[in-house]
């Protein structure tokens, strides 16, 4: 049973969120170029430029979001929402990139240092950098945590790498002012690992949801819980989860009697459905699949002996119980299908309506008795039952 969750509300929020960001990335990024020139720093342009490169991002981000979240089509029936995931993957792996090229200038700095020129506004425009993009990341890194996306969340740490860089340029730049040139270079090989640290751990959740790993086992012994609230299942086995850019799909087998109804048990399992996405909102996506006995240590289906269905069963019955008048009589025919140690056959009720003839030479028993004998030959037939109504109006009740 699909449940959608795609929210235009949320998908407004996030590319609101990422149009302020390419926005601010790019008057910094203009900022520090121009003030790097004045003063001659290059750390302030390189700081610039990646601050451009932040833009490249963001824009990349706003297109993400806008396809990954459109709603299924004939060729994506699951959505679009694992453009998100290997956008993910791109950013984590800009970060480890943006990582690695931070250590590795900053290790040749620390061996060939550079004199870095001072300058008052330089130092201004860093710290004010600094300020504006940590609130720029608390800001997108909120809107992520609500709307569970990976995405916006990857988007969020790389302007926190564009702040620590700044805080690289800025101690660079105060250090020269006590003459600890040697600060910069060290201060930025901290904080080209913990970018490193933050693009590997981007690169592994998305590669875990692509090849669909299962949640935690405690996520799923709350699925358990939820679904055994219910008191018509019996049990459950066979629950799938999945991850689709941070919101989770999963298939799960509910054991009921077998005597159920159709819409019964269809109906048992939307009371499931309903109560598991009350508990956990994150997930949208519920298939269930009904079942009467449980076959989870059993055969596949498909690797079973086959029983015949209906239209199948009802001409072969009528070939074995034409002639006798119980048949004819019938109002309805039920079917159970049951699966047990040593059987796999097909129980058989006939309902007859209380005016039937032959119900009232007979009592229910015997005529049952009659029928089994009748088709004895017939491997899968099971049981046999013959249920009488007590008005032709009235429910059927056991004779």
């Amino acid at each position: 049973m699909p449940h959608s969750h795609y929210n235009s509300a949320h998908t407004r929020e996030a590319q609101r969120v990422t149009f302020i960001s390419a926005i601010l990335d790019g008057l910094l990024g203009l900022a520090k170029l121009l003030v790097g020139a004045a003063s001659g720093s290059t750390a302030m342009i390189a700081d610039g430029i990646h601050s451009l490169s932040d833009l490249v991002t963001d824009v990349f981000v706003m297109i993400a979001t806008h396809y990954g979240r459109q709603a299924p089509d004939s060729d994506h029936p699951y959505g679009h929402w694992r453009i998100e995931t290997l956008c993910t993957l791109g950013l984590g792996s800009l970060l480890i990139a943006v990582a690695g090229a931070f250590a590795w200038d900053s290790v040749q700095h620390l061996f060939a240092p550079t004199p870095v020129p001072e300058s008052s506004l330089a130092i201004m425009l860093t710290l004010l950098a600094l300020l504006i993009k940590e609130a720029l990341f608390r800001y997108t890194l909120k809107v992520a945590k609500r709307q569970r996306s990976a995405l916006l969340e990857a988007n969020a740490w790389h302007s926190r790498s564009d702040a620590l860089s700044s805080l690289v340029v800025l101690i660079g730049l105060i250090g020269v002012q006590f003459g600890l040139a040697w600060l910069d270079p060290v201060a930025a090989i901290v904080v080209a690992l913990l970018v490193a640290k933050i693009g590997w751990q981007l690169l592994r959740d998305a590669g875990r949801e692509l090849i669909d790993t299962a949640l935690p086992e405690e996520r799923q012994q709350a699925i358990r819980d939820c679904a055994l609230s219910v008191a018509e299942v019996h049990n459950l086995h066979d629950l799938r989860t999945r991850t689709l850019g941070g919101r989770v799909s999963l298939d799960l087998h509910l054991l009921v009697d077998a005597g159920l109804s159709v819409s019964e048990g269809h109906e048992i399992g939307n009371e499931v459905t309903r109560r598991i996405r009350q508990q956990l909102p994150e997930i949208y996506d519920i298939t269930f699949h009904i079942d009467p006995e449980d076959d989870s240590e059993g055969p596949r289906a498909d690797q079973q002996s086959r029983l015949p269905l209906r239209d199948e069963i009802e001409t072969t019955l009528e070939s074995h119980w034409r002639h006798l008048p119980v048949w004819q009589e019938r109002q309805s025919v039920d079917l159970h299908y049951v699966s047990g140690p040593g059987r796999r056959q097909v129980d058989v009720a006939l309902f007859l309506p209380a005016d039937a003839h032959s119900s009232a030479t007979s009592p229910g028993a015997s005529l049952a008795v009659t029928l089994s004998e009748a088709a004895h030959d017939l491997p899968w037939l099971g049981e046999v039952r013959v249920w009488i109504s007590d008005s032709t109006s009235a429910p059927a009740r056991p004779d």
